[in-house]
């Protein structure tokens, strides 16, 4: 799963809840790489509620933001404990470093091309979910190019995951100022240009890395 000389520096791996729901996953017979792929299911949810949300009635769409908001939220558990669960739970297997990227990078997709569409603007959602995934693109040639994995921002992922759910559950008081979809526009905007910033970033430390050698 997660490698050891991979890993996103969290300083929720260090909580007592996650360590105790960490050993219970671990004494069960959940795998690391199940838990990667409930993650896509969970950005799958999350997804088709910003979708849905972005048309809905009133009533309906407040609940539909509440639930894309938990399943983020959910999504990113997923991601802390399949690496715990791999690593201090001891059940790496040969396909770990496969399902520890490769369902990051879907959930990536469907959660932002998922507000683009609610929102009516499915370019803008797929041009934050490119430039999330070209972050992880950038992080990994750096690996593959002898370097230490680098993980900064300022919208890596966990940076992109509180932007969305900030803005879904801020988007439930647009009604008082009679908007609509304004606040998940500006954050997409906000991922997007920061994302690309953040791509940009980790190529410039590459090649300032690879230089300096």
């Amino acid at each position: 799963m997660a490698q050891s000389d991979d890993r996103r520096p969290l300083s929720s791996r260090d909580t007592g809840w996650a360590r105790a729901i960490a050993r219970r996953l671990s004494d069960s017979g959940i795998t690391p790489n199940q838990i990667s792929m409930a993650s896509m299911a969970m950005a799958a949810c999350a997804g088709a509620a910003f979708w849905l949300a972005g048309t809905a009635p009133a009533g309906s769409r407040i609940a539909l933001l509440l639930a894309a908001a938990l399943f983020c939220q959910l999504r990113l558990l997923c991601n802390l404990f399949d690496g715990m669960v791999a690593i201090e739970g001891g059940k790496q297997a040969a396909d770990g470093p496969f399902w520890n990227e490769f369902p990051d990078r879907i959930a990536d997709i469907l959660i932002l091309a998922g507000v683009g569409y609610g929102i009516g603007a499915p370019a803008l959602g797929w041009a934050a979910a490119a430039f999330a995934v070209l972050t992880a693109y950038t992080r990994e040639l750096g690996r593959n190019c002898g370097l230490p994995a680098d993980f900064s921002g300022p919208m890596a992922k966990q940076h992109r995951m509180a932007m969305i759910t900030a803005a879904a559950l801020i988007s439930l008081l647009e009604p008082f100022w009679r908007g609509q979809n304004e606040v998940l526009t500006v954050a997409l905007w906000l991922i997007a240009v920061g994302a690309a910033v953040t791509a940009l970033r980790r190529a410039a430390n590459i090649v300032r890395a690879l230089r300096a050698r």
